[in-house]
């Protein structure tokens, strides 16, 4: 990131534990505006936790997080830090979409009414403008014919898809994934990544915990790799995945190859 540009996203010694379980251990991340920052890593090695404690699905321990110029989840008051409430952090999540996993669509709605959910029922977007806009997003998405069909009439990969369109409905100016092809069936994850290789194209700020080396090297800015609840080493794609440092790294992406 160069001098000139303010992060969107400021990460400073992130801490957090579950009972003895120390996860993240001081974790600093930056990310600017429009960057795709992919993290790799094993598995426990703290990625998902740190994706959580973006849009504060879980507090943090210890550091602070920032998005958009804001502590998420916190107000500095008089040299403390006090908690938001839960409707103060949801005006916050506003700025922040995530996919998960599992696509956790509602099994009686269509594609479009899962889409328009949280913008008209949490967000009171008036009905008319949120259902044009996810017409839209349905389109940008490749479902543009799936849009009144319910999510039991849909493979996993069009699930996926619509759960992205459902996140970008409410405008964010932050997308998180969290191993959004994990639960697929393999013949179904090219879908998903090249819908998410659209949205990086599109200037769409965000940050992917995912397995796919591929898509890493192809959408990525920059590729930080986590291992023990650390960053063992960060750079642009190039660097990181053909000439990796750290012997973690040199380890993990051995395993790839």
């Amino acid at each position: 990131m160069s001098a000139h540009d303010v992060a969107l996203v400021r990460a400073r010694n992130v801490h957090k534990a579950f009972g003895p379980n120390e996860v993240l251990k001081g974790i600093d991340l930056d990310v600017a505006p429009g960057e795709v920052v992919v993290i790799l890593g094993p598995s426990g090695s703290g990625k998902s936790t740190f994706l959580r404690c973006i849009n504060h699905l879980e507090a943090i321990d210890q550091g602070s997080i920032e998005v958009d110029g804001e502590q998420i989840g916190y107000r500095l008051h008089k040299g403390r830090l006090d908690k938001l409430s839960n409707r103060e952090i949801a005006v916050q999540r506003r700025k922040i979409g995530m996919v998960f996993q599992q696509f956790n669509l509602y099994p009686h709605m269509t594609a479009l009414e899962n889409v328009i959910e949280a913008p008209v029922g949490v967000h009171g977007q008036d009905r008319e403008e949120a259902i044009r806009y996810g017409r839209e997003l349905l389109t940008r998405v490749g479902l543009a014919d799936k849009i009144d069909s319910y999510p039991r009439q849909l493979s996993g990969g069009q699930q996926q898809r619509v759960a992205i369109a459902r996140a970008l409905a409410i405008r964010p100016k932050l997308m998180l994934f969290d191993e959004p092809t994990s639960a697929l069936d393999p013949e179904l994850v090219g879908e998903v990544l090249a819908t998410m290789r659209d949205l990086a194209r599109q200037g769409l700020t965000m940050i992917v915990v995912t397995h796919e080396i591929s898509f890493a090297g192809e959408a990525a800015d920059r590729v930080v790799f986590m291992d023990g609840g650390n960053v063992i080493e960060s750079g642009p794609p190039g660097e990181v995945l053909s000439r990796p440092q750290h012997p973690r790294t040199r380890s993990f992406l051995s395993r790839f190859i």
